[in-house]
């Protein structure tokens, strides 16, 4: 079995719970309404999102050749 790691974001969301993204896998989002919760989603969003890439033979993606860069923007110019 081959282990595959994806970055997710949790965006807090106002009225309460978080929002996740998964960026590496399209169309992968999901929310729960404390931290703890929206993760174990997310776990299952991307266990569910690959069985179904399975099922279809499509390719798997992974993160193996990502780079993260985070850029800093100043909106007073």
């Amino acid at each position: 079995m081959k282990v595959l790691n994806y970055k997710i974001l949790l965006k807090k969301e106002p009225e309460g719970g978080f929002t996740v993204f998964v960026p590496s896998l399209l169309g992968c989002i999901t929310y729960g309404d404390t931290l703890d919760e929206a993760i174990e989603k997310a776990k299952e969003a991307i266990e569910l999102y690959i069985e179904s890439l399975k099922a279809h033979d499509e390719e798997i993606p992974t993160e193996e050749n990502i780079l993260e860069y985070t850029l800093s923007i100043d909106t007073n110019a």
